[in-house]
């Protein structure tokens, strides 16, 4: 039980970043500052979308395993 609410917290966690990244994404898009940087931020958010999906379904597999 332990070890899917730390998995659920991370992902949680991973989720909240995600869309961290994207706003400073869009903010340095928009801006018109520096569109690079902006693509940058919005790379690192799809990746921490991916870690947080990732550590949801190992969540989800240990909550299974632990109802067996």
């Amino acid at each position: 039980m332990k070890k899917s609410k730390e998995y659920k917290i991370s992902s949680t966690l991973f989720y909240v970043s995600a869309v961290l990244f994207y706003l400073a994404a869009i903010i340095n898009i928009v801006g018109g500052n520096n569109t690079s940087i902006g693509i940058v931020w919005l790379c690192l958010g799809s990746t921490f979308l991916c870690l947080g999906s990732l550590f949801l379904k190992k969540s989800k597999e240990n909550m299974e395993k632990e109802e067996k």
